[in-house]
């Protein structure tokens, strides 16, 4: 397995919309397989692979305390969603900052696994927000973007100087 680079905000391709997997074959397990030792690395609940460049409609989870339960749902579909419930959340892409943000409390999932085998499952709790947060990103939305404008105004400008310091030439 091989660990890949997760892409940090501002950087535009996290903007782009995922297209749906329709080849169910060894690449896609060997993404999913890099893609879980990529979030276990970056100390990760879940990851998009719109994370690490890829426009897949491909996620991996683990929200297990002991990282030994992982999950891969190919073409996540939310199919309803119910109540409301604020929670603390972080991303890879969007590092060391966290604030709430506002999800449905359960949601009805549509989802195939790697073999391309469809089924529904009901989700609540982190669970429902794990998968809220990373079809977010499937769909080109940060969860910053639940922000208000002037708190992600100042965050985004914070990153930016962040990225050209990352990326000044060193004298």
């Amino acid at each position: 397995m091989a660990e890949l680079t997760v892409l940090r905000t501002p950087d535009p391709r996290l903007r782009r919309k995922a297209a749906p997997v329709r080849d169910f074959n060894g690449t896609l397990k060997k993404l999913a397989e890099n893609m879980l030792e990529t979030m276990y690395a970056e100390d990760g609940i879940g990851l998009a692979a719109i994370q690490v460049g890829v426009t897949s409609r491909l996620v991996t989870m683990d929200l297990s305390s002991a990282r030994n339960h992982p999950r891969v749902l190919v073409n996540p579909e939310i199919l309803s969603r119910e109540g409301r419930v604020s929670h603390r959340e972080g991303c890879l892409s969007v590092p060391d900052y966290y604030d709430y943000v506002e999800r449905a409390a359960r949601i009805r999932l549509r989802v195939m696994d790697l073999d391309g085998q469809a089924r529904e499952e009901d989700c609540e709790g982190l669970e429902a927000i794990c998968i809220q947060h990373e079809i977010d990103h499937l769909n080109g939305k940060l969860f910053i973007d639940y922000l208000s404008p002037m708190k992600r105004r100042r965050l985004l400008k914070k990153l930016g100087k962040l990225k050209r310091r990352e990326t000044a030439p060193v004298l």
